[in-house]
């Protein structure tokens, strides 16, 4: 159960960096201005996936269900590293 959660969590944590980079693509794409905020800026990424939905709003949501998937694979994880070091 241990190693499917890691499994889980490492797939995901990869998506979630390749939805990123496919907005910060976007966000470079629209302007250099844009693209050096997302990059250096402290949530300048969300005010750009905001004001440009239409432009990354599948990025974005995948990147939120990878999130979701990591986030159940760390359980799994964790769950399994417990149940296995009780037996």
């Amino acid at each position: 159960m241990a190693m499917l959660g890691m499994a889980l969590s490492v797939l995901a944590s990869v998506g979630m960096i390749v939805f990123s980079v496919q907005i910060l693509i976007t966000a470079f794409k629209t302007s250099t201005g844009w693209g050096l905020a997302s990059l250096l800026i402290p949530f300048a990424i969300l005010v750009f996936v905001f004001k440009n939905w239409e432009a990354t709003k599948t990025p974005f949501l995948r990147s939120l269900i990878a999130f979701a998937v990591a986030l159940v694979g760390t359980g799994l994880s964790v769950f399994g590293a417990i149940s296995g070091a009780a037996q």
